[in-house]
């Protein structure tokens, strides 16, 4: 019972200093590649990169204690970090209070959804993502996340679009105008460092070697090189008015949201009180702010892109301070720094006395020290239920992708892996996680991997694994503030490389035209309505529960006769001659209400082509399960079949269809007699009885019973 509810117990068993050596080792080398991507995985989720660490710091340990997998390494992951990017986006800005308040709601709730489905061992229920969908999806989620990095890799700031696409647009003209060179410099030199110590030296942990470098080498060169300004400093009236109607649009947003929140409240007390009147008063209320809002938000991003269009050159004054000029406008003569500024702007009002001029690149800057604040998120109704069908989905994409790594490592190691006691160690990760400030994770592919290749022994690794992170969020953050921006989305994008499987679409569509079709429509649509990215999924979940209704509903009735093999196949598919007295009829799957008539139909339908038809036998071995619906169409079919003159029998009836048969005495109305054990024994039986006043010689059926025989 103990090791039950406590797993770990069991890793001490002929556990001895050999491998509580070779833990601290694995530990510590999955350290090495978590923290940076940790990292870089909070930016791609939307928040704040020390918020990686974060989720790096109790998830690991926790999901490793109450899991069943001793390798399997639990923190950020790409696709996950993009879903909730994509879940919290429509809430709030991204980085804000709120929306890093959301992400640690989302994390608990994905938790609770993952440690109750592991608790009532619904594990199964992970079987909605087939592959094909996951695969698809993966694959556009993958180009996602790579084309999401482009702008921090060239160094452009733009203001997303309705749709990925849309962004991406936006960040290639604003690459052609204008791109950082050192920024793509310092990205593409750590895309280098990683891939050529993969190929040439695959143990050395490539990640933090690029990360370490890159960061040295923006610190001795002053990577980022901003200055605060008063707007006097920069000569230019056009970007003066620019500021000046930037400020007072995103001013005008803030009185609106909050007369926006009124009024909500003002419809729900209208709807207690079922005012008529006063719901249509605030339903218009709310209509107009929302059009007031929009007409606001378009204005500003209008002036924020064209304020970020300019490019400044610097000048220094004689008392050694700076003045900006736009690049075409500096006269001939004047003596720049050489460096090419740009204001910086976001989604707040600019402070005209303290206007921010980036003359370099970005970093990760700052890094509060010390660990996370222990608080339970913030709980909101309203907001949970928006967030609930985006929680189901990162549960069962996070455990999906969990198990599956998991399942692939226990297949080396020989260890017994429970996929339900593995949804409650993600689901504690989660739960506990969200308390310690960190987003919803996951299982990761390419982390579990090191661990397993560094010798793990027991889920003690992934404890020394927390213990560095708690390490470098204690001593070592003032290390990460020049860590270049570019570099995290190098890190990213060399990540998601390995999860673009093209022959996965291949796969599919060989084993079944239908899956592939549903992998590729998976694909399209999520890769379209990005960042909607649950779009993809459901519609790839509600194809394949159509294909398997469908399936359901017309499973494959097949008429057997003899192959040149000596076996009994689809005369159909074949081309095969058939008894013209006796029918071999082969239903395959469940009789029940969805399809009983289907059966029926089929039935009929041979009846009436074979016009010398005398003996049906109905090959029920693929029946494994009959309900009312089902009963009810056999018994009428028997009638139907005997009345027209033709008799009826069955080979290859189960248990549990015969137990159904005897409770509703159908079996009595069939006969004993004519219930068979196997299909041979049937046709021996009947076949000599159907042909005793015409023998044809050229029967495919005389030829089983000489063989059973």
């Amino acid at each position: 019972m103990l090791t039950k509810i406590f797993p770990f117990i069991g890793w001490f068993k002929g556990y001895d200093f050999g491998s509580f050596r070779t833990d601290v080792l694995s530990g510590l080398t999955v350290a090495m590649v978590l923290i940076p991507q940790s990292m870089a995985y909070a930016q791609l989720a939307g928040l704040p990169p020390y918020y990686g660490l974060y989720a790096a710091f109790l998830p690991p340990m926790i999901a490793s204690l109450f899991g069943s997998s001793r390798q399997l390494a639990t923190g950020p992951v790409a696709v996950v970090s993009l879903m909730t990017a994509a879940s919290l986006e429509p809430l709030a800005t991204a980085g804000s209070e709120g929306y890093i308040a959301y992400a640690l709601l989302l994390a608990l709730m994905v938790g609770l959804f993952q440690f109750t489905l592991g608790v009532l061992r619904l594990g199964l229920v992970v079987n909605l993502l087939s592959h094909p969908v996951v695969n698809g999806f993966t694959n556009a989620a993958s180009i996602v996340i790579a084309t999401s990095q482009l702008s921090k890799l060239f160094g452009v700031y733009v203001d997303k679009a309705e749709h990925h696409y849309g962004t991406i647009i936006r960040v290639v003209q604003e690459a052609i105008h204008y791109t950082h060179l050192p920024t793509l410099l310092l990205g593409a030199f750590a895309f280098a460092i990683m891939f050529g110590l993969r190929r040439i030296a695959p143990k050395i942990p490539n990640v933090l070697v690029a990360v370490a470098i890159t960061t040295v080498i923006s610190w001795a060169i002053g990577f980022q090189h901003n200055a605060s300004v008063d707007i006097s400093a920069i000569e230019c009236p056009r970007v003066h008015e620019l500021i000046q109607s930037f400020n007072e649009a995103v001013n005008g947003i803030t009185p609106l949201a909050e007369e926006r929140t009124n009024v909500a409240k003002a419809l729900d007390e209208a709807k207690s009180a079922h005012d008529t009147i006063g719901i249509l008063d605030a339903e218009r209320d709310t209509s107009v702010i929302a059009v007031k809002m929009d007409q606001l938000k378009e204005e500003a991003h209008v002036y924020r892109t064209e304020l970020r269009h300019y490019l400044f050159s610097g000048v220094e004054q004689p008392d050694g301070s700076l003045r900006f000029y736009p690049k075409e406008e500096v006269s001939d003569g004047v003596q720049s720094d050489g460096r090419t500024w740009r204001i910086k702007v976001g989604n707040k009002p600019l402070m005209t006395d303290k206007l921010v001029m980036m003359g370099g690149g970005k970093v990760v800057g700052v890094i509060p020290e010390g660990l996370p604040s222990f608080t339970v998120p913030k709980l909101d109704f309203k907001i949970l239920l928006q967030l609930l069908p985006f929680a189901i989905i990162i549960s069962l994409l996070g455990f999906m992708e969990a198990i599956a790594i998991a399942k692939a490592i226990a297949g080396k190691t020989g260890q017994r892996l429970d996929p339900n006691q593995e949804l409650i160690g993600q689901g504690l990760g989660n739960i506990l996680g969200s308390v310690a400030k960190s987003y919803p994770v996951s299982g990761s592919f390419s982390r579990s991997a090191v661990n397993f290749q560094a010798g793990a022994v027991s889920g003690l690794s992934a404890v020394f694994t927390s213990a560095a992170v708690v390490i470098t969020l204690l001593f070592f953050t003032p290390l990460l503030y020049h860590l270049p921006q570019s570099v995290l989305a190098a890190v990213i994008m060399m990540a998601v490389l390995g999860l673009i499987n093209i022959s996965g679409f291949i796969h599919a569509w060989k084993a079944q035209w239908y899956d592939g079709a549903i992998s590729i429509l998976s694909f399209v649509v999520t890769l379209a309505l990005a960042p909607h990215l649950e779009k993809g999924i459901e519609l790839g979940v509600l194809l394949s529960l159509m294909v398997f209704v469908y399936k359901s509903m017309r499973p494959t009735v097949a008429s057997l006769a003899k192959h040149e093999d000596k076996s009994l196949r689809d005369a159909m598919v074949f081309g095969l001659k058939q008894c013209k007295y006796v029918a071999v009829v082969r239903f395959d799957g469940p009789l029940f209400f969805a399809n009983a008539s289907y059966l029926e139909d089929q039935i009929m339908e041979r009846m009436q082509s074979m016009k010398d038809l005398r003996h049906i036998i109905i090959v029920s071995n693929g029946i494994n399960d009959i309900d009312a619906s089902g009963e009810e169409t056999l018994s009428s079919l028997v009638d139907r079949i005997r009345a027209a003159g033709i008799d009826i029998s069955f080979s290859g009836v189960n248990e549990s269809v015969i137990k159904v048969l005897e409770r509703t005495f159908l079996l009595e109305k069939i006969g004993e007699d004519h219930i068979y054990p196997t299909l041979e024994i049937a046709i021996c039986a009947i076949h000599p009885h159907e042909h005793v006043d015409d023998v044809d010689k050229t029967c495919p059926l005389t030829d089983v019973c000489r063989l059973h025989a």
